[in-house]
């Protein structure tokens, strides 16, 4: 089973004119940019999921991978057959972290106490595995919203038995979080919101999801473990409408529930385009509104409206992203979590390999180009001049808070008649591609 594919040597770093697709063109994990080794700044992570546990079905057709592992009599050996594998690409890639929901990992058990028995088996096995691989978690989650029960929400849920049921899988996957030293903990709302508002109390429900990030939060301190908590947002999918829609919405339910110093972000791509964001925005705004944590890697397809979750390829997209990333600071304990899946059509075992080499390879030279871009100031001076207004004394006054609105009213009389200056968006897009 640890020789499910084909490559099996640790796919390395061959330079930009490497013609094998496990190969890495531009992702040097040793090249220091600004300071810091490209692994350091970019904590590649693998998705349990995606990678190990989607079979290539779609709504109109079932499984097109025919994994060893999805098949059999006995779900828990085949947990830690799956999990060979699962190491086993993490040591070709060598990427420095991976990221599970409980579900992919460990099948689940008649009642709740036999599905954390099996969680605790796999953590055990995850931690054994630990021992002599690189590979750390960069974090862990509890799947509340594919077993039928979650169907109208867990957090959120019209019925408290649910609820409860859920703060018990979630202490669980916690825990296991916690025992492998994951570096942060990810909740995902993912029927957590509505499908009609004719049977939903949205006040209700909202006081509900806050009371149970709150009891999170609070079991988190409890227990010691350091790293944040983190909410992905989603607009939609698989609900028609979802509470942690974007960051925006999501900040202002961090401020109303007393939760805005305990609970940061994390960032998918694609999420950010179905709630009508580019990805370059809803960082911006986590970064400007102190809640940034780490990021989903993946894209949409521009031609659909779903979430596709392909891996990132356009480095042209992404350079402005990172560019962002590196202005704000880049990680402390988040990471670039591929929760991307090659397309149903990839058959290959090795095709799972070649998908993430490619992006890793995208990341690393966009990131590469960002910094680049950084260093000559080339997006910074264009935009200090757009601002240099806000630097004079009277202008800072205001922002100060030291001039009253009647001062400002009057000091309007005295300006004869501004004038609009050149936004230049053509020459900084141009000045983008440079980069690319």
């Amino acid at each position: 089973m640890s020789e499910f594919f084909t490559q099996r040597e640790t796919i390395a770093y061959e330079g930009p004119d490497a013609t094998s697709p496990l190969a890495f063109r531009w992702y040097d994990k040793n090249r220091v940019v600004l300071g810091k080794r490209l692994e350091d700044h970019l904590r590649f992570s693998v998705a349990y999921w995606h990678s190990f546990t989607w079979p290539g079905g779609d709504p109109f057709g079932g499984e097109t991978f025919q994994r060893p592992w999805m098949h059999g009599s006995d779900a828990l050996a085949l947990a830690k057959q799956k999990a060979d594998v699962a190491f086993d690409m993490f040591r070709l890639l060598d990427i420095p972290f991976f990221a599970f929901h409980d579900a992919d990992v460990a099948p689940d058990g008649a009642t709740l106490s036999e599905s954390i028995d099996n969680l605790k088996a796999i953590t055990d096995i995850f931690a054994k595995k630990m021992e002599t691989s690189k590979t750390r978690l960069l974090w862990g989650t509890a799947n509340l919203f594919s077993h039928r029960r979650y169907m109208a929400g867990a957090a959120t849920n019209p019925n408290p038995d649910v609820f409860t049921y859920a703060v018990g899988q979630v202490r669980a996957a916690i825990d296991a979080t916690h025992a492998l030293d994951g570096e942060n903990y990810v909740c995902w709302g993912g029927r957590e919101g509505y499908e009609t508002l004719l049977n939903t109390d949205m006040k209700k429900e909202l006081d509900q999801l806050g009371r149970f990030l709150n009891m999170l939060v609070d079991y988190k301190h409890k227990i010691g473990f350091k790293g944040p908590i983190l909410i992905e947002p989603k607009p939609k999918e698989p609900t028609k409408h979802q509470y942690d829609y974007d960051v925006a919405t999501v900040y202002g339910f961090l401020e109303r529930y007393g939760l805005a110093k305990e609970v940061k972000l994390n960032i998918e791509q694609n999420h950010a385009i179905l709630a009508g964001h580019s990805f370059h925005h809803e960082v911006m705004l986590a970064y400007a509104l102190g809640i940034f944590g780490s990021l989903d890697i993946n894209r949409g397809d521009n031609l659909l409206g779903w979430d596709t979750d392909q891996f990132a390829m356009d480095v042209g997209e992404l350079v402005p992203v990172f560019h962002e990333f590196l202005k704000g600071g880049g990680f402390t304990t988040g990471g670039l979590n591929f929760d991307a899946k090659i397309r149903r059509q990839s058959l290959d075992p090795d095709d799972l390999l070649i998908g993430h080499v490619a992006s890793m390879d995208a990341c690393a030279r966009a990131l590469i180009g960002a910094a680049q871009m950084l260093e000559d100031k080339a997006l910074e001076a264009p935009l200090a001049a757009r601002y240099a207004g806000w630097d004079s004394a009277e202008a800072k006054s205001i922002l100060a808070g030291a001039e009253s609105f009647e001062a400002v009213a009057d000091r309007a009389l005295t300006i004869a008649d501004p004038q609009p200056r050149s936004g230049k968006q053509e020459m900084l897009e141009g000045i983008v591609n440079r980069y690319a």
